[in-house]
């Protein structure tokens, strides 16, 4: 599976640059390529809305919180999504390819694998973070 420079590129600037809060990912031609990246005002909402209810999608989104002890800080999820309506041929190269996708991105702090909205809610991503 190729990954397209811009996927890296745009990473890298949501990593270093913060510009952006999320970037969708999938796979088209046997190739990842971009699909929709997310301004920096937009919400965490925004970004779950942006995930088709029926295909399968690779995200990274920049979590900012505060801590118990009131700093600012932030982390970069990947977040594997698979919904189990997706198609079973879908599913399953999204699978095989996600390790080797995830090794490009290099930055990655947190990982979720979701089938279901209720499996990447707020609340949960806010546990992972801290």
């Amino acid at each position: 599976m190729a990954v397209d420079d811009e996927c890296k590129l745009k990473f890298s600037e949501l990593k270093t640059k913060r510009n952006y809060r999320f970037i969708i990912f999938k796979i088209e031609d046997q190739k990842v390529v971009v699909e929709k990246v997310g301004s920096p005002e937009e919400s965490y909402e925004d970004f779950s809305a942006s995930l088709p209810a029926d295909e399968c999608r690779y995200s990274v989104f920049d979590f900012d919180f505060t801590t118990e002890e009131n700093c600012q800080k932030s982390k970069i999820f990947f977040i594997a999504w698979s919904p189990e309506t997706a198609r079973v041929r879908m599913k399953m190269v999204y699978a095989s390819s996600k390790d080797r996708f995830k090794r490009e991105l290099d930055g990655i702090q947190v990982e979720l694998q979701a089938t279901d909205p209720s499996e990447m809610s707020f609340d949960i991503v806010k546990c992972r973070a801290l």
